[in-house]
């Protein structure tokens, strides 16, 4: 067994907690390692390293900041293969979507590097007589991240790049479940020269996550999990007064109109709807079919991939789809699926007697469900496995009025050949993020990510533009010099420019 996984304090490995969990490798079924679980001493280590880093990186100018950035995003790629496998270990993805991840993680990391464009303000000459305003963004300060196990890499990505850019010093609190990948980063960063105390890893559970919360210090939170434990994190966190970004949870649904390429349409759903066992915040789960020909032709085509799906270790070559993150986790998983042929789907293909030979992980093979109905449990519930939900619609109307009545509002797309469906359907869903022939409507690092409805807490989306907006405040300044040769008389009078 590997040695226990600490935190990452102030530029240096540090141990913290009397408290240790297992870090299971899914595969396998067997521990690989430990982790230890940070107390509230240790967060508050944290959070003074952080305070007293913040003091001076917020006086760093963006340029000095942008050349730490490039030489992290270096490190990255030097590093890549080694931090993928990290990944794949304590997660369970494939190697091939651990190295997809990372990727889009490191496209944040190049986003962030452009911080002194990203950071200009705004001004204007004689605003006012003889006044000119411009605006700046200045830093909270200490901010934080609470991550999810689906991520290790990725979602940790989304928040600090950008955060640091922007000026302020960030305390990352990941999944215990998979933590390596955070120590990683972290260390890398340190050595790209950021200076100590700017990005602090603190691992932990629920003691370590509601210090955050509540401490004063922390000035903002960004969230991404499941949606009830996303709610709590806003309403915690805003009642303590800070700023508050929780993305939450999914069901996203894909339509598939008649006149839509099946065959690619089947392989984007298997791939959508499998890929990282289903472990993704943005996995298709519901194919919503125009029509009775459509199902039909859809669920054979997709019963025919997922007959030679390859399930193992996902370090092995050849291997499409790795395990779920835990035994408890499988079991939950397993639930639903005996929980919608309870309530009449008809199960088309039933992966849980799936078990690889020579392992003993977690694994639980593609289910395909047919004819689901509104109202059913595996319809209005997220599954986050490897479970795809067939509907039956008459038209496009009733296929977008289900998704507009779920809770949910994460992604969706649909999958057409006509510009007209493709147009009222991007136009007048009630969804965050929208794909027209795209399973995955994840937004490229320039824009941001995030859902709508019950997918997201609060104003702003992760990544992208509005993490300037989140992780900065605008200041505006108004500046006049008088003319010392002129004595002027008190004006009791509200400014104006007229």
């Amino acid at each position: 067994m590997s040695s226990t996984v600490q935190h990452y304090i102030n530029g240096a490995v540090v141990s913290g907690g009397e408290r240790q969990a297992d870090i299971m490798n899914p595969a396998l079924g067997a521990a690989s390692g430990q982790v230890a679980l940070a107390d509230v001493a240790t967060v508050h280590q944290a959070i003074d390293a952080a305070e007293k880093a913040a003091a001076g990186w917020r006086d760093v100018p963006p340029a000095k900041r942008a050349t730490i950035l490039f030489e992290y995003k270096r490190l990255l790629e030097e590093n890549f293969d080694a931090i993928a496998g990290l990944i794949t270990r304590e997660h369970g993805k494939t190697f091939s979507d651990a190295q997809g991840e990372l990727r889009r993680g490191i496209e944040v990391v190049d986003y962030a590097c452009g911080a002194p464009e990203l950071l200009k303000g705004e001004f204007s000459k004689n605003a006012g007589p003889g006044i000119d305003t411009w605006v700046e963004r200045q830093p909270l300060g200490v901010v934080a991240g609470i991550t999810p196990f689906n991520f290790p890499a990725m979602v940790p990505m989304w928040m600090f790049p950008m955060a640091i850019a922007c000026g302020n010093a960030f305390i990352l609190k990941p999944s215990e479940k998979d933590p390596s990948a955070a120590i990683e980063l972290a260390r890398l960063f340190s050595h790209a020269g950021l200076p100590d105390g700017v990005f602090n890893v603190v691992n932990g559970d629920v003691e370590a996550v509601s210090e955050l919360l509540t401490e004063p210090r922390v000035q903002a939170v960004s969230f991404v999990g499941s949606t009830p434990v996303a709610e709590h994190i806003y309403r915690t966190a805003s009642a303590a007064g800070k700023r508050v970004q929780a993305l939450g949870g999914a069901k996203n649904c894909a339509v598939v109109m008649p006149d839509a390429d099946l065959d690619n349409a089947a392989s984007a759903l298997v791939g959508a709807a499998y890929g990282s066992c289903g472990e993704r915040c943005m996995a298709i789960s519901v194919a919503i079919c125009v029509g009775d020909e459509t199902a039909d032709a859809l669920v054979g085509k997709i019963s025919a991939q997922l007959d030679g799906l390859s399930i193992g270790n996902g370090m092995d070559d050849g291997v499409a789809m790795g395990p779920l993150i835990t035994a408890e986790h499988l079991e939950r998983v397993r639930g639903y699926v005996a929980k919608g042929v309870e309530e009449g789907a008809d199960l088309v293909i039933d992966g849980r007697d799936t078990v690889p030979a020579g392992l003993d992980g977690y694994f639980l093979g593609g289910c395909l469900f047919d004819r689901v109905q509104p109202g059913m449990t595996i319809f209005e519930e997220e599954i986050f496995g490897p479970v795809l939900c067939v509907m039956r619609a008459a038209n496009l109307d009733q296929a977008m009025t289900w998704i507009n009545d779920h809770a949910y509002g994460n992604g969706t797309c649909v999958f057409t050949r006509d510009g007209e469906s493709a147009r009222r359907f991007t136009d007048r869903i009630q969804v965050g993020m929208v794909g027209v022939n795209v399973p995955l409507p994840v937004p490229v690092a320039s824009h941001s990510f995030g859902g709508w409805k019950r997918s997201l807490f609060g104003d702003l989306y992760a990544y992208g533009p509005d993490a300037v907006r989140f992780y900065t405040r605008t200041k505006t300044i108004s500046q006049r010099w008088p003319d010392s040769r002129t004595r002027e008389a008190a004006n009791f009078d509200f400014p104006s420019n007229g």
